[in-house]
């Protein structure tokens, strides 16, 4: 399996990626002021070091995807400022740095890439949830490739669906590994359009601080207790099942908190450690001190999930497989960890 992984200012990492280039051989990166799924590059020391890993990435051959995939761009959504800017920007980034591709959340700035950039590939971001031949066929005029829903990560009926309509419509297709994002979240929404907007928010007197649900709701030990049915993340170790699945898997590491241990276990194709520490966002702190251990998952995990009738409510399937992983390490473990 070949991974896109997403840009952090970290040399250890960056240096793991020059050296397994063959299997990391996609960058995803933000720019400038514009939004993200992550909120907006900030700093001009951070956006300075930016330009200089991307001319090493360029030189080296990585494929350059740029993000302009925030949930909300407020009132410039339209704006001929706004794509006078993005247009400008690409046109940039393409002479500098040969960029590849677009990851986009609106199929406006889809369309306008397409029709005014028609080399590049425009890919729909795993924020648009598209995850049936239907939402495809909609915007499949203008962008090349999709991310899967994360939801049906492991619904094999959707992911061959899915497959086998991109393949036929000459799409790519891919899937979003490592997400900490709870399934069917009532709050996504509103909580990527307010990371859109973050840096309007931060200069607010704000009444309140937003964690998010999924935080709010695994706080309370009984919903941990079925943490993994309400989850997404595909382990490292069953990334083999994914082989004739998908295009290749993406990986969220622009926040971890440790994104060389993130590309490190899916090269590896293993995890020891506590699964949660590999997502974004990570809840490996609302299980301190225990872990759930990578080590103690049965072989078929992966594949019972694959064939299961998703009817979690009636079924303690990942409840127990999580019971019999969740360990707390003696203190000469976590240190050998």
């Amino acid at each position: 399996m070949k991974f896109q992984i997403g840009y952090q200012d970290n040399r250890a990492f960056i240096a793991f990626l020059h050296k397994h280039r063959e299997r990391f051989p996609e960058v995803y990166f933000p720019w400038g002021d514009f939004t993200t799924g992550r909120g907006i590059f900030t700093g001009d020391a951070a956006r300075e070091r930016l330009a200089a890993d991307l001319r090493g990435f360029a030189d080296a051959g990585f494929r350059l995807c740029l993000l302009l995939n925030g949930n909300c761009c407020g009132r410039y959504a339209l704006a001929r400022s706004f794509y006078q800017k993005a247009g400008d920007t690409v046109d940039f980034l393409i002479g500098e740095y040969g960029l590849a591709g677009v990851t986009a959340a609106s199929p406006v700035i889809a369309r306008f890439l397409k029709k005014n950039f028609p080399g590049l590939e425009i890919r729909a971001s795993v924020n648009m949830e598209i995850g049936t031949p239907e939402g495809v066929s909609y915007v499949e005029e203008y962008f090349d490739s999709f991310y899967l829903k994360r939801e049906y990560n492991y619904d094999r009926g959707k992911l061959l669906r899915m497959r086998d309509y991109c393949r036929s419509h000459g799409k790519k297709f891919y899937i979003l590994a490592n997400s900490g994002c709870l399934n069917f979240c009532s709050a996504r929404t509103f909580h990527d359009n307010l990371v859109a907007h973050q840096h309007e928010s931060a200069e607010m007197d704000n009444a309140f601080v937003f964690k998010g649900e999924c935080s709010v709701f695994l706080a309370k030990e009984e919903n941990r207790a079925n943490f993994l049915s309400r989850t997404n993340f595909i382990r490292p170790e069953d990334v083999p099942l994914y082989e004739e699945l998908c295009d290749g898997m993406k990986l969220a590491t622009r926040t971890n908190f440790n994104p060389l241990a993130v590309a490190s276990a899916y090269l590896d194709g293993r995890w020891q450690g506590s699964l949660p520490d590999l997502t974004e966002p990570a809840h490996s702190e609302l299980f301190r001190p225990q872990i759930i251990s990578g080590a103690k998952f049965p072989a078929d995990y992966g594949k019972v999930r694959f064939d299961c009738d998703k009817r979690c409510e009636s079924c303690s399937y990942c409840r127990e497989v999580q019971k019999n992983a969740t360990v707390t390490p003696t203190r000469e473990a976590a240190f050998l960890e």
